[in-house]
């Protein structure tokens, strides 16, 4: 089922597929280990001049409603070694009923104190143009439940919200731990609507902290493992967990040599308004000093 949605979704996008696959091209390294979140942020920001490309997919079949594939484009570049900038596009497609593209994101994050702390902070400020069909659940805010699911898309791409995502991330390291603690407010910008809240946590390890001594493709430092958990905070006028869903998981990360990495999660439903299970799976693609090979490109040109 899942691989006949994917189908249908991108035929409707050939344009960014081969881009993407254009950008795929040019020479990469590997430059850091890539952690296995999907949902959680940390403080650690992309290397300045580095171009990290992502392909975020999830997949589900909630119950009471049909099964859904959606996939989001991730492009994110290190602007300088304090700020990260990051576009995104999604869409997803519904079993028995279409594909839509849901919108587009466009977030900034800022680390205000470049030397490691026990605890640091980075400040986090998205804008977002998304519809009511986006099921990419990169957060999870407000009081929401899976019944939405159950809207056909018709209905759900009428409904159009722009808004502003902000986030306070909270990262330590520690003995090769990292712990990550996100909080997250939303306010629609088109819509007399209250401020929302949510919330997520991860933590992850490498399985080995020391490179082995030979080069290989499947050594244990290649690996990460750690898990998420996520969801509502529901509103500034109705605060707290129990109407909103919510969900945990363990995640897994491998980080090849050539810069690929591959992202795996089953996150688990805690409550009756969350789907069972929502079904992760990720490709990132790290071009390193992207922007010294694009100047070289046209330089060279000239």
């Amino acid at each position: 089922m899942f691989a006949r949605l994917s189908g249908r979704l991108a035929r409707s996008v050939p344009g960014l597929v081969s881009a993407l696959i254009l950008l795929a091209g040019i020479r990469s390294a590997h430059a850091q280990m890539e952690q296995p979140y999907f949902v959680t942020y940390s403080s650690t920001l992309e290397e300045p001049g580095n171009l990290e490309i992502e392909n975020q997919n999830i997949a589900a079949g909630p119950k009471n409603a049909n099964g859904f594939f959606a996939p989001t484009i991730e492009l994110e570049y290190g602007a300088t070694a304090w700020w990260t900038t990051e576009a995104y596009i999604q869409g997803q497609a519904t079993d028995h009923d279409s594909a839509v593209l849901t919108g587009f994101r466009f977030e900034n994050r800022f680390r205000p104190i470049p030397r490691e702390l026990w605890i640091n902070p980075v400040l986090y400020v998205e804008y977002e143009n998304v519809n009511s069909a986006d099921k990419s659940f990169l957060e999870i805010t407000g009081n929401t439940t899976r019944d939405t699911l159950a809207v056909p898309n018709s209905a759900l791409r009428q409904e159009l919200e722009r808004s502003v995502e902000t986030k306070l991330i909270l990262s330590s390291n520690v003995k090769g731990w990292n712990i990550s603690e996100n909080f997250i407010a939303e306010k629609a910008v088109n819509e007399a609507e209250a401020w929302e809240f949510g919330y997520s946590v991860g933590t992850t390890r490498p399985l080995a902290l020391k490179a082995a001594a030979r080069h290989c493709l499947f050594c244990r430092q290649n690996f990460a493992a750690g898990a998420e958990l996520f969801g509502g905070l529901g509103t500034r006028y109705n605060f707290g967990v129990g109407q909103t869903q919510q969900y945990l998981g363990p995640t897994v990360a491998f980080n090849t040599p050539s810069g690929l990495t591959y992202k795996f999660s089953p996150e688990f439903g805690l409550n009756d308004n969350s789907v069972g299970v929502l079904w992760r799976f990720g490709v990132t693609y790290e071009i390193s000093q992207f922007r010294d090979q694009v100047r070289g490109l046209f330089g060279r040109r000239q």
